[in-house]
């Protein structure tokens, strides 16, 4: 069975992040062809990324924190980054938690969930470009949620229906593609 973990895209103690991982759990939940997990990157309390590039490149972290990191994203065959856009970008400790491994990420498929004041869709756009570096592909499918509509006050979330179905679709690419590439990693 094909193990996809929804990684959420910040660290803040406001953020809104958890809400929207949960509720994109939910509609994965309905399906029977994966195993999906949120997978909260502030409970790895990873510090900023400062490792020299010969303990990243000989997997002789420095942290502790990195062993379980590793070893958690080593254990998934997909994602669903559910990211908001800070600054027209991915946030600092998404980005350090995705810099913080390399070869853990290799052919694996990616999913992404964005908001923000004009749907995340900047940092989507982001974030695919980072991933690209580990050679993570992303499907095409990516529901955008709108701070302004989607979210009451921009603290409580309560998405639009119509989501729902973009996010299953995007959850179809994911397993289909992470099923895929599974057969060249192993």
């Amino acid at each position: 069975m094909i193990k996809i973990g929804i990684i959420t895209g910040s660290t803040r103690d406001s953020r809104v992040n958890i809400q929207v991982a949960e509720w994109v759990k939910s509609i994965a939940d309905k399906r029977t062809d994966a195993t999906f997990e949120i997978v909260d990157i502030k409970d790895y309390e990873l510090p900023r990324y400062n490792e020299p590039a010969p303990a990243l490149m000989s997997k002789d972290y420095q942290t502790p924190e990195a062993h379980a990191w590793s070893k958690k994203v080593s254990e998934l065959d997909g994602f669903i980054f559910v990211t908001p856009e800070y600054n027209k970008a991915v946030t600092a400790g998404l980005k350090d938690a995705i810099d913080y491994l390399y070869t853990e990420w290799n052919n694996k498929a990616a999913g992404i969930v964005s908001y923000g004041s004009s749907l995340g869709v900047t940092a989507a756009n982001n974030l695919r470009l980072i991933l690209s570096v580990p050679a993570v592909a992303t499907v095409r499918t990516q529901p955008g949620l709108s701070l302004f509509t989607d979210f009451e006050h921009m603290t409580t979330f309560k998405p639009a229906a119509f989501h729902e179905e973009t996010v299953d679709t995007m959850l179809v690419e994911v397993v289909s593609w992470s099923t895929a590439l599974k057969t060249i990693r192993h």
